[in-house]
């Protein structure tokens, strides 16, 4: 595992209104990390993600991204959402486009990859996640695990550096489920740098390298998966682990 420090979160704050739903957040992430973030709904994982993304603006504290500390005054969010790929509950597919469109739109618009190169690019993504024969099949003839599966290749096609995934099977019915984080485990195997809301604690357990559990917007404990499943030092992560397992 490499050393290198792809996240870091410094005393980060988000309210909404009154509500402070992020409460002096720090978190590292390293190069080839799966941080999976666990905790009862409202705990603030998806927001805590969505900050990574710059889909929701901090109100204080540091994200530094590589190296680099992001602010919106400073650097063009969409630039730094190249590098920090993100696949959300549900999967926002172009209904109008075959599969091979909705993963070739990005690089060709956004990135101006040659058509051509991100066609051959986008086949390879989508043998990877197992689709390859349905490239030129429009989403609603998709089953949810497979729709989700592309959501993953439309993400890697821009070659992220770090992918977030928030819940990626809670919309999912359970035998759909074990497609995409079979996906995922891939991803992680081949050294893909992710940090994952979920509440599958199989796949936290099995995949994580850290298990981050969240309460009431902050991080009560953040231990090795075997750690902090068998021998959790918080009671508040041991009544959490009681009531899901």
């Amino acid at each position: 595992m490499s050393d290198s420090i792809m996240i870091t979160v410094d005393k980060l704050n988000k309210s909404f209104g009154d509500l402070h739903v992020l409460k002096d957040i720090d978190m590292t992430v390293k190069e080839s990390d799966v941080v999976c973030l666990i905790g009862a709904s409202g705990s603030g994982k998806s927001t805590l993600l969505r900050c990574l993304n710059f889909l929701e603006m901090k109100d204080s504290g540091k994200v530094i991204i590589e190296g680099e500390q992001i602010e919106r005054e400073t650097h063009d969010l969409n630039k730094v959402r190249e590098k920090v790929g993100m696949v959300f509950q549900h999967f926002y597919l172009f209904p109008h486009r075959t599969v091979i469109e909705n993963v070739v739109d990005a690089p060709v618009h956004v990135k101006k990859v040659p058509k051509a190169e991100a066609i051959k690019h986008a086949e390879e993504l989508l043998r990877k996640v197992g689709l390859i024969e349905k490239k030129d099949v429009y989403p609603s003839k998709l089953s949810g695990g497979q729709k989700q599966r592309v959501a993953i290749a439309r993400a890697l096609a821009m070659k992220p550096d770090i992918m977030l995934f928030d819940e990626p099977t809670s919309a999912l019915d359970p035998e759909l489920v074990g497609e995409v984080l079979s996906t995922m485990k891939e991803l992680a195997e081949e050294g893909m740098t992710m940090v994952v809301v979920t509440h599958e604690m199989g796949f936290a357990r099995e995949v994580a390298d850290w298990v981050v559990y969240m309460h009431d917007g902050q991080i009560v404990e953040v231990g090795h998966p075997k750690e902090l499943f068998h021998a959790p030092k918080e009671q508040r992560t041991k009544d959490f682990l009681d009531s899901v397992l």
